[in-house]
């Protein structure tokens, strides 16, 4: 894939391997298109020279993202990355941070894939909602009240990218620049929501496994791990859009987080997940070659 605008010379010596400059303030707009440029080619993104606060990953993200979507084209809503503590543990960051999710990125249930979709791939069990009212999921401050708020869920094998180098030294303002890692995803059968206090408790007590096609089990996981109830995660995006100004639409799709660890791809693997405690134990596959 190419990016649908030309690269100046600046931008094609970072990718070449050129750290970018050290700032201390938000990423400029060539540090930013050197970042997308490097997403969409499936290359290592260059670091910069310099720290980078979280600040700084924050702008530079919507940055990237502009220039995303001249090549990924429509915005299909939005993913909330780091919502476990593993998950934060491991990125060295204690909160959750926002992605955009694109429509040419999600394919249905079932799909073969390449395993090496991205630059450093990895795949994990996640869930996707569509919302059906979005200021009121702004307002909401329980996981019934978000409930109420959403059109339907639906199984979602989240095909994550970390796209650096030497992903053991991804931190926080670093996998914000890059879109939090947001590559592809495998989307299930969308469930409507009929809005109970049931069914919202069980999102956060519903089991999640991870199995190959043997059968045999890659990891599990449970609901409360993702902010106590995966639909605060929906609630969390929401405000977390307001706040920055950008409109959330009905029928917006939300990816709640990671439930499982980030599990490597490799050829020949089809895996299922499932979520036992949610109305019918739903599931989704998806197989690598």
């Amino acid at each position: 894939m190419k990016l649908a605008y030309a690269l100046p010379s600046a931008v094609l010596a970072a990718l070449s391997g050129a750290p970018l400059a050290t700032h201390a303030a938000c990423p400029t707009d060539l540090e930013a298109a050197a970042v997308a440029a490097a997403i969409v080619a499936r290359q290592p993104v260059p670091a910069p020279a310099g720290e980078m606060s979280i600040a700084d990953g924050l702008c530079g993200r919507d940055k990237v993202v502009r220039f995303l979507a001249q090549t990924y084209g429509e915005v299909a809503g939005y993913k909330a990355g780091l919502t476990s503590p593993a998950v934060q543990q491991r990125f060295k960051y204690d909160a959750p941070l926002r992605g955009t999710l694109f429509k040419s990125m999600l394919v249905p249930g079932g799909s073969t894939l390449p395993a090496s979709f991205g630059t450093r791939p990895v795949f994990e069990a996640d869930l996707l909602v569509e919302v059906a009212d979005p200021a009121a999921l702004a307002k909401a401050d329980t996981p019934l009240a978000a409930l109420k708020a959403l059109k339907s869920y639906a199984p979602f094998i989240e095909l994550p990218d970390l796209m650096v180098a030497d992903p053991s030294k991804l931190g926080g303002p670093m996998l914000a620049m890059i879109n939090v890692g947001a590559r592809a995803g495998v989307v299930g059968k969308a469930i409507p929501i009929k809005a109970t206090p049931a069914l919202a408790e069980s999102f956060a007590t519903m089991s999640v496994t991870v199995a190959d096609a043997s059968g045999a089990v890659l990891d599990t996981g449970n609901g409360g791990a993702t902010l106590g109830n995966p639909l605060n995660a929906a609630s969390w995006l929401a405000r977390d859009l307001a706040a920055a100004g950008i409109p959330l639409k009905r029928g917006d799709l939300l990816s709640l987080g990671s439930f499982t660890k980030l599990l490597p791809p490799k050829a020949g693997l089809a895996v299922t997940v499932k979520y036992a405690g949610l109305p019918g134990d739903p599931a989704v596959g998806v197989s690598f070659r």
